[in-house]
């Protein structure tokens, strides 16, 4: 299972010839691809009247990643290990790593912050 983060699906869905829409459209195809709901949420912030409707019916149909709270609590601990590396992070790439983290999928971004959750050994990258 591959976690796309908001950098990705903003990519595809703006330029629909670029790669990331192609590797992205093959994921989806194949049934591939979880949503955190805060990109979701990040995504349908992006967009307004008829193509936040038809753009929020169409990411229905993957499976959807929710906090519990044990997401917030690892969120938590993955902050003060960040903290301890001299590392900051947003809340929600941190809640992107924990909720692949919690289905032990890969995470597919173009933000540069996650490779650094990576070598921080919290996440692994798709790609």
């Amino acid at each position: 299972m591959i976690v796309v983060d908001t950098s990705v699906w903003i990519s595809a869905l703006r330029g629909p010839g670029t790669a990331e829409a192609e590797i992205l459209r093959r994921l989806l195809d194949a049934d591939e691809v979880a949503l955190p709901v805060p990109v979701r949420s990040e995504l349908l912030m992006g967009v307004s009247g008829i193509a936040r409707k038809q753009l929020g019916l169409r990411l229905e149909a993957l499976t959807l990643l929710y906090p519990t709270d044990d997401t917030w609590r690892t969120l938590d601990s993955w902050t003060e290990r960040a903290s301890r590396s001299g590392q900051n992070f947003s809340v929600v790439n941190l809640m992107v790593g924990i909720l692949a983290s919690e289905i032990a999928a890969l995470v597919w971004s173009l933000d540069k912050d996650f490779e650094r959750l990576e070598k921080l050994k919290l996440i692994r990258l798709y790609g």
